[in-house]
């Protein structure tokens, strides 16, 4: 909808939330993309700005410059969870929209949620992470990202039936949920949406997967931002555990056992080198382990060219034993006054 064309006030206003730092290359287009939807009720886009060290800022103010439907906000901690809540307090309609800075939406993704929320009664839907790779080692990424092997079997990853869920990829909120359940916690640098979708869910609403709320995501490049960005995740669901006890589960253990595993059995394997031959039996967890990510990853990485199918199964080692290793090792430890 162009801002000069009316907006049909019997539709639910929209607000679409965005935390926004460092993306000077991709927030013109993102935002585009929230202010072309097809939707033809109230919708406006409420941009949380970090302390970026590029020029977002400019990119952001030249947005609402141009189109009144841009509204900025200050986020000076440059958290996730702190942006979003700041965004969430300055925006002004019944539905909450939640898009990251780089997410490209698709033109009828704002329609799609309205409906679905409307049909479901649900306090929040979202639907796939749709991760597609440009580089031979992102789209490695991608398959990985999207297989139970990789992941485990997540419907946002993975795809599935629409229903109720855990948790989905970013959200359309009923703001009456939100307000109930506090917002988003700051203290949360990651899997800040698992957690408050548990907290929805623990107060009695739903949160539903519509596979056609479908959002595509670029993966890491490289395989040290892989890394990182996998331990991170594993840090902080560490944290969501020690929070919720009741939220463990086989998945989430099997890497960090994996890991354990495999550095004990390598700690075996090498003390048999100079000791008892029987402890060499030790070199079975990392051999074994190695066999099945190259299966695997030949099993899952079967759709692709061969530059990224060799990747994949150094991919999903990454991301295993990055995530587990996060898990044992728990959140990092606040800055002070951070």
């Amino acid at each position: 909808m162009l801002p000069s064309e009316p907006a049909d006030e019997t539709l639910p206003g929209v607000s679409v939330v965005v935390p926004v730092l460092d993306e000077e290359r991709h927030l013109a287009s993102a935002v585009g993309r929230i202010l072309g939807q097809d939707y033809a009720g109230p919708l406006e886009v409420v941009l949380a700005l970090g302390p970026s060290t590029d020029g977002t800022d400019a990119v952001a103010e030249e947005l609402a410059a141009a189109d009144p439907r841009v509204v900025l906000v200050a986020n000076p901690t440059g958290r996730t969870p702190a942006g979003l809540n700041a965004a969430i307090a300055a925006a002004r309609h019944d539905v909450v929209v939640r898009v990251d800075g780089h997410a490209l939406v698709p033109a009828d993704y704002v329609a799609t949620a309205v409906a679905v929320l409307v049909r479901t009664g649900a306090d929040n839907v979202g639907g796939l992470m749709a991760a597609e790779g440009e580089t031979p080692f992102q789209q490695a990424v991608a398959c990985a990202m999207t297989s139970s092997l990789g992941v485990g079997g997540a419907a946002f990853h993975v795809g599935g039936t629409e229903g109720p869920a855990d948790t989905v990829y970013l959200g359309a909120f009923r703001r009456g949920a939100l307000e109930r359940v506090g917002g988003y916690d700051e203290s949360m640098e990651r899997a800040q949406d698992w957690e408050m979708n548990y907290r929805i869910r623990a107060t009695g609403g739903t949160v539903w997967f519509s596979p056609d709320l479908r959002v595509t995501y670029r993966p890491r490049a490289t395989v040290r931002a892989l890394a990182r960005q996998y331990l991170g995740y594993g840090r902080w669901r560490r944290e969501v555990v020690r929070r919720h006890p009741e939220t463990v589960s086989a998945r989430y253990l099997a890497a960090p056992v994996a890991v354990v595993g495999i550095a004990a059995g390598t700690a075996l394997g090498l003390a048999g080198l100079a000791g008892p031959e029987w402890l060499r039996i030790g070199w079975a967890a990392p051999l074994g382990y190695a066999a099945l990510v190259v299966v695997g990853g030949a099993a899952v990485g079967r759709g692709l060219d061969l530059p990224a199918r060799v990747r994949v199964p150094l991919v999903l080692a990454t991301m295993h034993l990055s995530w587990g290793s996060g898990f044992l090792l728990g959140p990092p430890a606040r800055r002070p006054g951070g």
